[in-house]
């Protein structure tokens, strides 16, 4: 059950090209920014932030010197109303900055921006990344082939994305999945389809932190929902196991879940009903998928080696030598979903 193989610890970032910039600007992700993620590096102090239990979070929240702060404040409330309101900017009298936090841990170094409504005191979260070509083709498609839709803008080498909240995948494994009150099976059942639908993107890494629970009172029962929060290894390892989270030793809590709770042949018809799900996504985003294909094909966006390691196991995996055409990630993904589909389509 457990990856041996390692993850690369610092990942190659890829600009945003001209022809990937188009194609975000045909599509409302592109769009003039009033504060860039080169502004928020320009802080004056920093401490450490601990979580309620005295635990250093690898977070650190930064302060800027009070001719610089006012200017980044206000360009953060309107940068949050085209996030969410489309620049709809009357709210923004409403809104105040609370916290600004710096991550030095991971590959895209997040600002991390806390912003709440005067009126209830209600917050929101809202972060600010270097603009990683892979990243975004992620992003990109989550939001076209996953069950859920996600907001991010992009400017220059500047990627602002909501946050996606839910309980961590660790946190859920250590402190909620042995409540009485949780269907463990229903558990079971989300983790499998969790594990197919990153399979067939191929979106790797997805270990227990990398991942969060939406828990949704239904009228008889508790429902579950996992949802990816990281998208910076989409397509870009070359070994086949990294894109399934079954074989990362963090899910092991998930997996065994699984194994106690679940047929084979429930897994089985678990399986086939998101290889369905996933076409009938394809096929309603088939003209925007077809341009994303077209603009990134050929971007590499991972090295040589790995594409190579990568396209020689899904040829394996396949059992189709096409795959060693493939030079680029882009390529590779493209050929894979169509190896699914008509592998769906055979046994349907």
């Amino acid at each position: 059950m457990e990856n041996q193989e390692k993850i690369s610890r610092k990942k190659q970032q890829f600009p945003v090209s001209r022809e990937f910039g188009k194609y975000l600007a045909r599509h409302g992700r592109s769009i003039a920014l009033p504060v860039s993620y080169g502004m928020l590096r320009d802080y004056a102090d920093a401490i450490s932030l601990y979580d309620k239990n005295g635990v250093d979070t690898l977070w650190e929240t930064v302060f800027y010197h009070p001719s610089l702060a006012e200017e980044i404040h206000q360009g953060l409330k309107r940068t949050y109303s085209f996030l969410k309101a489309s620049g709809y900017t009357e709210a923004e009298e409403h809104l105040h900055i609370e916290r600004i936090d710096y991550c030095t841990f991971g590959n895209s170094k997040p600002f991390r921006i806390k912003i709440v409504n005067n009126y209830n005191e209600v917050h929101d979260y809202f972060y600010f990344k270097i603009a990683d070509a892979s990243r975004i083709w992620g992003l990109e498609l989550e939001h076209l082939l996953s069950p859920y839709r996600i907001n991010y803008l992009v400017e220059g080498q500047t990627l602002i994305e909501e946050h996606i909240a839910g309980v961590p995948g660790d946190v859920f494994a250590a402190h909620y999945m042995n409540r009485p009150e949780f269907n463990p099976r229903r558990i079971a059942k989300e983790f499998v389809k969790f594990n197919e639908r990153c399979f067939m993107r191929l979106l790797g890494d997805m270990r227990s932190y990398n991942f969060v629970f939406d828990i949704t009172q239904d009228f008889d029962d508790i429902q579950f929902r996992i949802r990816a929060i990281d998208f910076d290894q989409q397509s870009y390892e070359g070994r086949k196991n990294i894109y399934l989270p079954q074989f990362f030793k963090e899910n092991r809590s998930f997996v065994e879940e699984v194994m106690a709770r679940l047929h084979p042949d429930v897994i089985t018809q678990y399986q086939m009903e998101e290889r369905s799900l996933f076409t009938r996504r394809l096929r309603a985003e088939y003209h925007r998928l077809s341009d994303l294909q077209r603009t990134l094909n050929k971007e590499a966006l991972s090295t040589t080696e790995k594409i190579h390691l990568l396209r020689e196991e899904l040829a394996v995996h396949h059992k189709h030598d096409g795959f060693l055409k493939c030079s680029t990630m882009p390529q590779i993904l493209h050929m894979h979903i169509k190896a699914l589909v008509r592998a769906a389509l055979r046994s349907a």
